[in-house]
């Protein structure tokens, strides 16, 4: 890799973001989602997150290699200050590093605008994204069984939590950077 750089997502990333997602959206059950989204779909997704979480990309040489986000955990107003995030890699830059650095500014940056708690759901198997979310700081907190139906088969889904930083006695309204 050449100097890798990582900085939010812009509106104009969607292209790259989309063609990233697509194989594991086609091609794996990593992704629950049947057909992968447009470039089009993918910038709404983009606005909406970017709205109030975090979506950051790691770029190598103006190339995107790989993208992790933050969006709403659950509806319900008391959930506001947990989020779900998930990562994407492109296959070739995988197991280098790359999602361990986007993840690490991917939760200062939650800090920062004051969430406490992030959650992720994992697919199992998927003993790569385990270890990574693993080495990052998550633990594990259950398996929801057979929850998924994609490809002829049902699949597991496991939940990993991780402690942003110290749930405040009067925590102020997330999402933003004071």
């Amino acid at each position: 890799m050449s100097a890798l750089r990582i900085r939010s997502a812009a509106l104009a990333d969607a292209r790259a973001i989309a063609a990233i997602y697509a194989p594991y959206v086609s091609d794996t059950v990593i992704s629950f989602e049947l057909q992968p989204p447009s470039a089009a779909e993918m910038a709404q997704r983009l606005e909406k997150c970017l709205a109030g979480h975090a979506w950051l990309v790691a770029e190598d040489a103006h190339r995107i290699v790989g993208y992790a986000y933050a969006s709403e955990h659950r509806p319900r107003p008391a959930y506001r200050w947990s989020v779900d995030v998930a990562i994407y890699l492109a296959p070739d830059v995988q197991r280098q590093g790359i999602g361990r650095r986007l993840y690490l500014a991917l939760f200062e940056q939650l800090r920062a605008l004051g969430y406490v708690n992030a959650y992720a759901g994992i697919a199992l198997p998927n003993p790569a994204s385990v270890g990574l979310h693993e080495a990052v700081g998550f633990s594990p907190l259950g398996v929801y069984r057979h929850v998924g139906y994609k490809f002829n088969a049902w699949h597991d889904v496991g939940r990993w939590q991780l402690t942003l930083q110290t749930p405040p006695v009067a925590p102020r309204q997330p999402g933003v950077v004071e």
